[in-house]
């Protein structure tokens, strides 16, 4: 049995490392980025970026002002058995969001969208956010935690078959100039792309792409991993570098997601992670121990099954199967 003050112990503690604690392979990309930059005032922002996180963690203090929009995915074994079920889970993770606002501490950014109540700890209706996905035969629950920003970094378009990839490529395209050129997204970030699935399904993947992979990782589907790595050079090659200046740092990665969709659209969104990839990830274990990292492992051979049956090692995302 998973206790839920064993749930609050770790949901308090990933909300502290996301806000203030870089995850490492974010941290590789804008070290490998500061390297090959040769505009100078580019290279300099790269340098003072890698400088305000060490800093950040030396004080313990968030290492932005604007410490985004808290949000939780939760990843939950089959057999894991939780104290008081999933409602108590909810109650667990929104006073954990609360107190996180007030300890660490993080900006209260959450408010009613016509009054403007704020409560000053992020929590209101439905906020935070939580996402739930399940993995056979485990008896943990991943707890992720990712601080996005939420005003901007995020577009979407209604593309169409005939489009094809070089509408992808166009759109994306489109996206980082107007990022860039209107300072819509604080740069160099990972972008997650979602294609497919309805609309809402298309924005919710193409955040999670964002937010829940790690730098350098691929689509084990070869046709989508070749995009992702084209979409790299696209974005990095339009003359922007970070903060909308000269340069060419403003795709530190790129992530793709797909959904099977409507036979006749191609529904495509565009995410910007921000310049912080704030996300911290707890498993704790039905024995009540709590493992600490910083790579999701969201999009797991199950999350991403294709067929009406699952079994290990079957056929995922393109694959057709035989009923």
């Amino acid at each position: 049995m998973i206790r839920q003050d064993v749930i609050g112990e770790a949901a308090l503690e990933i909300m502290r490392r996301a806000a203030i604690v870089i995850p490492e392979d974010y941290r590789s990309g804008i070290r490998k980025m500061v390297g090959e930059e040769e505009n100078e005032l580019s290279r300099f922002v790269l340098e003072a970026m890698c400088e305000n996180w060490d800093v950040a963690e030396e004080d313990r203090r968030a290492m932005c002002a604007d410490t985004g929009l808290p949000r939780y995915y939760v990843k939950a074994g089959n057999e894991a058995r939780i104290e008081g079920g999933m409602v108590a889970l909810e109650q667990t993770l929104r006073r954990a969001t609360a107190q996180a606002t007030r300890d660490i501490p993080l900006r209260p950014n959450r408010v009613h969208p016509l009054s403007r109540i704020d409560h000053d700890n992020n929590v209101g209706i439905l906020a935070p956010e939580i996402e739930y996905s399940f993995e056979p035969d485990t008896d943990w629950i991943d707890i992720t935690t990712v601080h996005k920003g939420g005003l901007f970094g995020t577009d979407y378009r209604m593309l169409f078959p005939g489009d094809g990839i070089d509408g992808i490529k166009r759109f994306f395209l489109d996206v980082m100039l107007e990022f860039g050129r209107r300072g819509l997204a604080c740069q160099p970030a990972i972008v997650g792309i979602g294609l497919g699935g309805s609309k809402d399904t298309a924005m919710a993947i193409g955040k999670q792409a964002a937010c829940l992979r790690v730098v350098g990782d691929r689509s084990p589907d070869p046709e989508i991993a070749a995009l992702e790595k084209e979409l790299i050079e696209i974005g990095n090659d339009i003359g922007m570098g970070p903060m909308g200046f000269v340069g060419k740092s403003m795709v530190v990665d790129c992530h793709i997601e797909v959904a099977y969709t409507h036979t006749g659209g191609m529904p495509m969104s565009v995410h910007s992670f921000c310049l912080s990839s704030r996300r911290a990830v707890a498993r704790v274990g039905a024995d009540g121990g709590i493992a600490y990292r910083t790579d999701p492992r969201w999009f797991t051979p199950y999350h991403r099954r294709s067929g009406v049956d699952w079994e290990a090692g079957a056929p995922a995302l393109g694959a057709a199967v035989a009923l």
